[in-house]
């Protein structure tokens, strides 16, 4: 019997934008998966050094995606837990709460550049099923050699192909700051969502 797969993609959605869903889109089909759950993080242990908007704000900005498109979830396991919010623990957590399902997990690949310096990195790859990579154009990753850091990440490594999108949630929050157009970057009612809250602005 087939087990059913779950892919979860993680991140703060500082506001979450096109590229955001082109990807999900793109890898919920590529690796045939029967849900993909977006993991909200409301305070990530490796940005600590940047002003993160409020995530009651980033949750309603989410909602509004998952609302329009319907093909996706939001998983709220970090919202319900006190920081630090490492991945780790995460998905520890969901394969307990789980252990029948595929659990696949979505980086880009400059998270599995860094991977070696993860919090418990072991632990983390140990209760996952399969690690899904989005490829970056600025970044090639040499798998033989990050597998002599990480023993057995070759194994588990899939990327998925024709995602390398020059989106990203800062430069949306800089054009908003400057003034400078930024509905395009977005769907219309997150756009919407920004302008009615003053999100963004100097």
């Amino acid at each position: 019997m087939r087990k059913t797969r779950i892919g979860y993609f993680g991140g703060t959605f500082d506001p979450p934008h096109l590229g955001h869903i082109i990807l999900a889109a793109e890898a919920k089909h590529y690796l045939g998966l029967d849900k993909f759950r977006w993991i909200i993080t409301p305070e990530p242990p490796h940005k600590k050094e940047r002003i993160i908007s409020p995530v009651h704000y980033r949750l309603e900005m989410l909602k509004l995606v998952i609302g329009k498109l319907g093909m996706f979830e939001i998983c709220e396991i970090d919202l319900q837990r006190d920081p630090p919010h490492f991945a780790a623990d995460t998905v520890e957590i969901l394969k307990r709460e789980d252990p029948s399902s595929d659990l696949v997990y979505i980086i880009g690949e400059d998270s599995l550049r860094d991977l070696p310096d993860w919090y418990e990195t072991n632990r983390f790859l140990t209760n996952i099923d399969q690690l899904a990579v989005v490829p970056r154009p600025e970044i090639s990753t040499d798998l033989a050699q990050l597998n002599q850091a990480i023993p057995g990440i070759s194994e588990i490594t899939i990327f998925i192909p024709n995602v390398m999108l020059e989106i990203s949630s800062s430069v949306i929050r800089k054009r908003v700051r400057e003034g400078a157009p930024f509905e395009h970057f977005l769907i219309d009612s997150v756009a919407d969502y920004i302008k009615a809250n003053n999100l963004y602005l100097p």
